[in-house]
């Protein structure tokens, strides 16, 4: 339990659905190749999940102090799992997330996509012991790795089976992946923001440069508040542009319901909040908000065929 807990199983069982949901509730139902078999985009959901993982230990190895502060009662490591016990983890993942990656890579025929994997790891590695310190880069860089999740979908399962004939066809789809990807990116870099307003308190006191931090709590939650705004605007702007004119009618209706409703509840109640308590709620709507949207791929499949 407590290898599972360093681990945030529940966060990675998130994105291991939400990489699942693209393949078998829209992908497989297009009139489309898919490159992988059903044991290589395994592999590869596989290698996402470790390298995730390998990132979220890093990342409480280097915040054990701050941790000891911010959240005492969720610390695992110095408690349930040792320091060296966590490094020695945090190699495996990564030594494994990588190599899987060397081998699709392979089987693509395009070995120098390995370098993704690797940048990844970097990525969280950078992040952990010097970017989160930064004003907003850490934010960016965490919003940055969900969406490039998205996108490697396309990229094993799509890319290889691109030719001249089928470009514009096969764009369609890497633009509907591109376009879920800024979605997560845009949500979950305000949910971070949000998150270092949950935790500033630690934070300032082990020296980070949050916008919190940088600017004050109360300035902050104006901030979020406008860019909750436009997030809003720009989903009832999708919405209007793709769905509506599309006569997908259930999905405009789910998306109106469960990603814009709850979105117009964030906007609302950011701009008073003061608490963690607030905070912690606020963040948690944000992630439902991403796990809403990306289940509407699914009301979209659906309402396309009922509408064929």
């Amino acid at each position: 339990m407590n290898f599972l807990r360093l681990i945030r199983y529940q966060n990675l069982l998130l994105l291991a659905f939400m990489q699942l949901i693209f393949r078998y509730g829209f992908l497989k139902h297009e009139a489309i190749y898919l490159f992988l078999n059903d044991f290589q985009y395994g592999l590869l959901v596989l290698s996402t999940l470790m390298i995730a993982g390998a990132g979220y230990i890093i990342n409480d190895v280097m915040d054990q102090e701050t941790d000891s502060e911010n959240k005492p009662f969720k610390m695992v490591i110095g408690k349930g799992i040792s320091e060296a016990m966590a490094y020695n983890i945090y190699f495996a993942l990564n030594v494994t997330g990588v190599g899987i990656g060397f081998y699709l890579s392979n089987t693509i025929q395009k070995p120098t996509f390995a370098g993704i994997f690797i940048i990844i790891v970097t990525l969280l590695y950078l992040y952990a012991t010097t970017f989160k310190r930064m004003l907003l880069i850490g934010n960016i860089i965490v919003a940055f790795l969900l969406a490039i999740s998205i996108l490697i979908i396309g990229v094993y399962d799509l890319l290889p089976l691109t030719f001249e004939n089928n470009q514009k066809e096969m764009g369609v789809y890497f633009s509907l992946l591109l376009d879920y990807a800024l979605f997560a990116f845009i949500i979950n870099f305000i949910r971070e923001i949000v998150k270092d307003m949950e935790d500033v308190n630690g934070d300032y006191n082990q020296g980070m440069n949050t916008l919190p931090i940088a600017i004050g709590v109360s300035r902050t939650a104006k901030v979020v508040f406008g860019l909750g705004i436009i997030a809003t605007l720009i989903l009832l702007w999708y919405i209007n542009t793709y769905l509506m004119e599309n006569h997908l009618y259930y999905a405009v209706v789910y998306a109106l319901l469960f990603v814009v409703g709850p979105m117009i509840f964030f906007v609302i109640k950011i701009w008073n909040a003061k608490s963690k308590k607030n905070f912690h709620l606020l963040s948690s709507v944000l992630k439902w908000v991403i796990l809403f949207g990306i289940l509407s791929i699914l009301v979209i499949n659906l309402n396309i065929k009922n509408n064929a």
